[in-house]
């Protein structure tokens, strides 16, 4: 479970990036590039927000299934810190 979480956050990434490089393209042969690069920006923080979600959700499992120590629950914890001050 836990390598199906992590695999669909590494897939948010990348399929993401993809899109976002679809839109850079179109935007630079487009009239309004700062547009679309604070747009792009904006965008690409959203994806990287919603994979790293997906991976603490895959680190959770992980803690809470498999391995109960108090390394694997501190390393936890700093993931959620990190996640929690990219998010502002």
């Amino acid at each position: 479970m836990r390598l199906l979480a992590a695999v669909f956050g590494v897939a948010v990434f990348v399929v993401g990036s993809l899109i976002l490089g679809v839109r850079i393209v179109g935007g630079l042969l487009g009239a309004r590039p700062r547009v679309t690069y604070i747009g792009v920006r904006n965008e690409l923080g959203r994806i990287i927000l919603l994979g790293l979600e997906i991976l603490i959700i895959a680190d959770i499992i992980q803690t809470i299934t498999v391995d109960l120590t108090l390394e694997n629950a501190a390393t936890l914890g700093v993931i959620v810190l990190v996640r929690t001050f990219l998010s502002f």
